[in-house]
């Protein structure tokens, strides 16, 4: 990379009205080189004023631009910003997060001084609502993210994955770009790919970047759903998991259904369901506390929550994609494009 490498900044986004505004400001005020970096904004076809926003936005700023994305998915959009980004670096950002000021710089700064082909920082939330700060609570202990390292903001090192990311460009012409068809679990289906050919992911502490949870049950169950069952069609596409956390909700629902349905001949049932009610509860007291006391029967719901809906989302991918896949053999990969070094402009233009 050349000393202040060109950077596109990749944002998916639909129906974003509420949010992508402020994002795009807090983007476009980040403190790296102004000249040296462009923001491709993929729209799915946004039924509300998300494109009249981005029209206005893109008019007063040359450097953001808005990309169709006729396939409305999260990957796919980032697919039509990787085919036409000019970046050195191509940084994927979220329409819902908060990021520090130098988040840009510092993902450049981690790249140079790791060598890594993909770095970024830890998934760290942050809350609005009160349930959102018990769920906050609920995501620093291991049983609520399996002691995933992305999750922790004091962590710093070589990993599996990490929360969006900056690549290298040629990333995408070795690993390959991102499944079109994933909805969810795209990133660490990636980084996985990243390994397999020979890269390596970094996790810093100086890249920070918060997110804000769901806000209720409901919608954590439907998010975790959705997230085991990406997390399955992972599994039957690469035919296995750097680490055996995606698996262990997934093991612990047929473990439980298993003691259910044969209750009758063993005694069984009743203390392990026992066991995990007090270990969620000693858990919930021990991060929920931090919170209030009102907050740990919340954090003591929010743990079954997320190893059910995960389960149970997990069982449904192995069936739903193990009786029909619906991804391609190979990855798609980027041509490889001549760039003119410390221009982001290729040689033909």
């Amino acid at each position: 990379m050349s000393a202040v490498p060109f950077v596109t900044i990749a944002m998916p986004c639909l129906n974003e009205e509420g949010y992508i505004e402020a994002c795009l400001e807090s983007v476009a005020a980040q403190d790296y080189p102004r000249d040296r970096m462009e923001i491709l904004v993929a729209d799915g076809g946004s039924t509300d004023r998300t494109r009249e926003i981005l029209g206005r936005l893109s008019a007063e700023d040359p450097r953001i631009r808005m990309i169709d994305n006729p396939d409305r998915i999260q990957a796919a959009g980032m697919n039509q910003i990787i085919r036409q980004a000019r970046g050195d670096v191509v940084i994927r950002m979220d329409v819902h997060c908060e990021y520090a000021g130098d988040y840009v710089r510092r993902c450049i700064e981690v790249l140079e001084r790791t060598g890594a082909d993909n770095v970024g920082g830890a998934q760290r939330p942050r809350a609005k609502t009160w349930f959102q700060k018990a769920l906050c609570a609920a995501l620093t202990s291991p049983l609520g993210v399996g002691g995933a390292s992305y999750r922790s903001a004091e962590n710093e090192g070589f990993v599996d994955t990490v929360f969006l990311g900056a690549f290298r460009r040629r990333v995408f012409e070795t690993a390959g770009m991102y499944d079109p068809k994933a909805v969810t679990n795209e990133d660490a289906e990636l980084n996985q790919r990243i390994h397999e050919a020979g890269g390596k992911v970094f996790l810093s502490r100086d890249i920070v970047v918060h997110y804000y949870p769901r806000a209720s049950y409901a919608a954590l169950a439907k998010q975790y759903y959705k997230y085991g069952q990406g997390r399955a069609r992972t599994l039957l596409k690469r035919g296995t998991f750097p680490s055996p956390r995606p698996a262990i909700p997934f093991l612990m629902v047929v473990s439980g259904a298993t003691l259910l349905a044969t209750s009758r001949w063993h005694p069984l049932t009743l203390p392990a369901f026992g066991l995990y009610a007090v270990a969620t509860g000693i858990e919930a007291i021990r991060v929920g506390r931090r919170e209030g006391a009102p907050a740990i029967p919340i954090v003591w719901g929010i743990f079954p929550v997320l190893h059910a809906s995960h389960g149970v989302g997990f069982a449904s991918g192995l069936l739903r994609y193990g009786l029909d896949p619906d991804w391609a053999p190979e990855p798609e990969r980027l041509d490889p494009i001549p760039v003119a070094v410390g221009t982001g402009e290729p040689l033909e233009a």
